[in-house]
């Protein structure tokens, strides 16, 4: 059994599956009702306004729709940034450019390395199959 301390509220709890003690992850359930319930009735709602008017702070909010909790598609005065670059997104943690510049980075890893070019040994003259060679010989 792994006990810790509930990062929302202090108290031991053992640890399995959730992050949060059971009081809390009770009430984060009964704040995303609080939340769903304003969204369904005032749909041009920003993130502050919901905020303000079910108690619910803008991060747990946020960490509604990361999770894809809470569909922002029919809110659309609803965005938190992108996880990389700050841009206002909807839904998830990046936002499309971010994602493909990803996409990219992540090809490039699994691409096989290019193995660098071998020096190339040095020509050897070609060697003589009997005669003479004749040299210049120089005095000093």
């Amino acid at each position: 059994m792994n006990l810790t301390y509930c990062p929302r509220c202090g108290n031991l709890f053992a640890r399995g599956t959730r992050e949060v003690c059971n009081k809390c992850t009770q009430e984060i359930e009964e704040e995303y009702d609080r939340v769903a319930a304003y969204l369904k009735e005032h749909r041009g709602a920003t993130i502050n306004e919901v905020s303000e008017a079910t108690g619910v702070s803008v991060k747990q909010i946020t960490k509604f729709i990361r999770e894809g909790r809470i569909a922002t598609t029919y809110t659309t005065n609803i965005t938190i940034p992108c996880e990389r670059c700050g841009t206002p997104i909807q839904t998830g943690t990046l936002c499309a450019s971010c994602r493909q510049k990803l996409a990219k980075e992540m090809q490039r890893l699994h691409q096989p390395a290019v193995e660098p070019a071998q020096p190339r040994a040095p020509e050897t003259p070609p060697r003589h199959t009997g005669g003479l060679q004749i040299r210049e010989h120089r005095k000093t």
